[in-house]
């Protein structure tokens, strides 16, 4: 099992929504988040930062601090992570910087609570 992470402008939620229906998703949980990618700052401006200059740092706290996003997570069989990763891909995709982020990472085991299964049987 793996569970996708994927940060996505506020505006393509409903988007987000229908393309995890489209491939079979039922089930997941979508957060109200706040962020910012690296591209929306200078590279000089993070390299001096990093380097401790203070007009760096000033410059950076001045820019649009955080920019409200939505974090959507789900739980799937590994079988079916690529399709889901194409339809978020597929359902937030400009080309424009801000598009998201998407991260994969595995899943030990899942429990449902109501009947004690676990495994597949749980999120499926």
């Amino acid at each position: 099992m793996k569970e996708i992470v994927a940060v996505v402008r506020m505006n393509m939620m409903n988007r987000t929504k229908q393309a995890l229906t489209e491939v079979g998703v039922s089930a997941f949980f979508a957060h109200e988040a706040l962020g910012r990618g690296k591209g929306l700052v200078s590279p000089l401006v993070l390299q001096g930062a990093a380097q401790g200059r203070e007009e760096a740092l000033t410059i950076l706290g001045e820019k649009d601090k955080l920019y409200p996003k939505r974090m959507v997570t789900v739980v799937v069989p590994d079988r079916e992570v690529e399709d889901v990763v194409q339809a978020i891909i597929a359902a937030n995709q400009t080309g424009q910087p801000g598009d998201g982020k998407i991260f994969v990472l595995p899943v030990a085991d899942a429990i449902r609570v109501r009947t004690a299964e676990a495994g597949e049987k749980s999120i499926i």
